[in-house]
């Protein structure tokens, strides 16, 4: 998988040479994410934060994460022995002066890793008032600054149809105008959709250990056997799963027609207040036992309304989950 990092790239100068720089920071990117929901402020509030991840990672390059590995770094970690091979240049002269013994520093190697946003772009997300899809992707938006912001990469899947359309790796916070338009260019597949598939194709492009962030409303069939097998590729979970407040508070009644968005099956229903009770009991019940699942698969599961502000998303609940910390 390529990556984009935001490196210097060449470009043609006016007198047939070649310039080298980065390429112009335009002033605002027309798009329904930016720049309303994503000033410059709001950024700066983000770099604050931090994907939070259970144990330690290996990760390919130089990043901002604890490694389960020794290396170089600015942060003492241990001693060792010396072997015969080791860079005497790590040897601690110091402790050699009081024991007369041969010490090794060690430290702790800080690497990075891949954060992969895998959004359900099916027909159903593209209800609900606020829609469904441009909360997840503007979720997406603020969970893929922070990870740029980190040194991360970050990775975005939209999920529709049977198949994830994986873009290019980004890394470096140069990159978030690169990710709010991959974003902004997303939209709800027409038809059915097959949200298992289309995460076993996600799933089988994910490279190494990292943290996976699912963001759907989970109406499909088979939710609870995406978030089984999306939670045993080694990646940690996080579960967003995203509900219209019509949803979870029909403001219906009477003889209704119900039309599912993505296959057009109908269905006659009465409603009264026993109906809406029962539905509302069954919600309930159908969000507790996705959490107990993601709870034993060590996943992090959150159930959000669309209407929920992003500021509180992401300074209060998924802090309070340890999400972000």
């Amino acid at each position: 998988m390529a990556e984009d990092t935001g490196a210097p790239r060449a470009t043609a100068a006016a007198d047939g040479g070649v310039a080298v720089g980065r390429p112009a920071r335009p002033a605002f990117l027309s798009s329904e994410l930016d720049p309303t929901v994503f000033d410059e402020g709001f950024l700066r509030q983000l770099e604050r934060l931090l994907l939070l991840m259970r144990a330690p990672v290996r990760g390919g390059l130089k990043g901002g994460r604890r490694s389960v590995k020794r290396g170089q770094s600015v942060e003492f970690a241990d001693y060792r022995d010396y072997t015969l091979g080791d860079d005497l240049r790590q040897l601690d002269w110091n402790v050699y002066a009081r024991l007369e013994r041969l010490f090794v520093k060690l430290f702790v190697e800080e690497e990075d890793v891949t954060v992969s946003l895998l959004i359900d772009a099916s027909a159903s997300m593209a209800s609900g008032r606020p829609e469904k899809l441009l909360f997840a992707k503007r979720a997406a938006a603020a969970l893929g600054y922070i990870g740029l912001a980190s040194e991360d990469r970050v990775a975005v899947s939209a999920l529709g149809g049977r198949v994830a359309r994986r873009q290019v790796a980004l890394r470096g916070s140069g990159r978030v105008f690169r990710l709010l338009s991959v974003l902004s260019g997303i939209r709800a597949a027409p038809g059915p959709s097959d949200l298992l598939s289309a995460a076993r194709h996600a799933a089988a492009q994910l490279t190494g250990r990292g943290l996976v962030v699912l963001i759907s409303d989970l109406l499909d069939p088979s939710a609870d056997r995406v978030l089984r097998e999306l939670a045993a590729t080694g990646s940690e979970l996080v579960v967003l799963h995203v509900l219209s407040p019509e949803e979870l508070d029909p403001p219906l009644e009477g003889d209704l027609r119900l039309v599912d968005a993505e296959t057009g099956d109908a269905v006659d229903v009465t409603l009264d207040l026993a109906t809406l009770d029962a539905y509302r009991d069954r919600l309930a019940a159908w969000q507790a036992d996705l959490a107990d699942l993601a709870a034993k698969r060590r996943a992090t599961y959150v159930p959000l309304a669309t209407d929920t502000p992003l500021a509180d998303l992401v300074f209060a609940e998924l802090r309070r989950r340890r999400v972000l910390g």
